[in-house]
């Protein structure tokens, strides 16, 4: 699907840009986790729209992928099991619901919204439970958020 394609680039644009946050990921192995975490109204109207993602400043959107390495190539994606979670620096922690978006050409990525307030931190704790494997792969990071 082109507007899944166009999804991530525009994601992965935006990581790399000065108001979204860097993409980042973490090596398992056979497996790569990339995350990112970024103000949903960075967004544009339409793919927000196609994706269900309620677009304001004080909403963040946690993009989760799994890549299988394979030798020459980006990677193969890979289902999962994500969870995940924030806890900002009171303390208070937020569950974040997770859903897994297919693309037709292949890709699979885990995304969850929440709320944000200007320049609260949040550290995130994301299990990735992939079939077959014995262990999760546990990916943790800490973000500051701007709504203003």
């Amino acid at each position: 699907m082109k507007q899944t394609l166009v999804c991530l680039l525009l994601l992965g644009a935006l990581s790399y840009s000065n108001f979204g946050a860097a993409q980042q990921s973490q090596d398992f192995g056979q497996f790569v986790v990339h995350y990112n975490a970024l103000n949903t109204n960075l967004i544009p109207p339409q793919v927000a729209q196609g994706y269900g993602i309620k677009r304001s400043s004080s909403r963040a959107l946690l993009n989760i992928t799994v890549l299988k390495k394979v030798m020459d190539t980006p990677g193969t994606p890979v289902g999962a099991a994500v969870t995940a979670n924030g806890t900002n620096l009171t303390g208070q922690r937020r569950d974040i619901d997770i859903r897994e978006i297919k693309d037709p050409e292949g890709a699979i990525y885990y995304i969850g919204e929440f709320p944000v307030h200007n320049l609260e931190t949040y550290r995130f704790n994301i299990q990735v439970t992939i079939e077959g494997e014995d262990e999760p792969l546990i990916v943790k990071f800490k973000q500051q958020f701007y709504t203003e």
